[in-house]
């Protein structure tokens, strides 16, 4: 299913900047009948599924990866869906196995290809989504290469009964699922 090929070079010009969205007016399902070949013509990443220059690394009938045009470090890839969703949470669950098989696919490929250690790999919802098409970022990382961690200061929940509380939440929202309950 999975098929890689060589990109043509170019660069992938950056999302021009613009003031946030409520997320009412951001959160926007596709219509119904637009299936799995949505695009948005606004949309940088569309314009490259379509053939806008990028250096592509993996391209099948679903998802394409190809380097960012500003990376982190070298190698550092971005995979999206061919199909426009702005977020994981719009990715249709049909597409979820074929996205994520090559996210974990070019995780190794990209470790390999570049010499790093390990990577780190994200996907911002939203805050700090520069494109507004769901994309994973796939970042080679070495010892001593300066990130530390995640990018923000982590936080303490101030009691245990507060961590049950929030966990609790969650879980309402989530629905019914094999979780523990406690």
């Amino acid at each position: 299913m999975l098929a890689r090929i060589t990109g043509a070079p170019g660069r992938c010009p950056r999302w021009p900047p613009r003031p946030p969205p409520t997320v009412a007016a951001h959160h926007v399902a596709p219509p119904p009948g637009a299936g799995h070949n949505r695009r948005v013509a606004a949309c940088v990443f569309c314009a490259i599924v379509e053939g806008a220059p990028a250096h592509r690394v993996w391209d099948d009938d679903e998802v394409l990866a190809f380097l960012d045009a500003r990376p982190v470090f070298r190698g550092h890839t971005l995979v999206v869906p061919r199909s426009h969703v702005e977020t994981l949470t719009d990715l249709p669950a049909s597409l979820l196995p074929g996205f994520f098989a090559a996210v974990q696919h070019l995780a190794g490929a990209v470790e390999r290809a570049v010499g790093a250690a390990g990577t780190f790999v994200a996907i911002n919802n939203r805050v700090s989504q520069s494109v507004p098409h769901l994309h994973c970022h796939i970042v080679p990382r070495t010892k001593g290469d300066g990130l530390r961690g995640f990018f923000w200061p982590r936080q303490s929940y101030g009691t245990e009964a507060e961590m049950a509380g929030v966990a609790a939440e969650i879980r309402a929202a989530a629905g019914p699922s094999s979780a523990a309950q406690g």
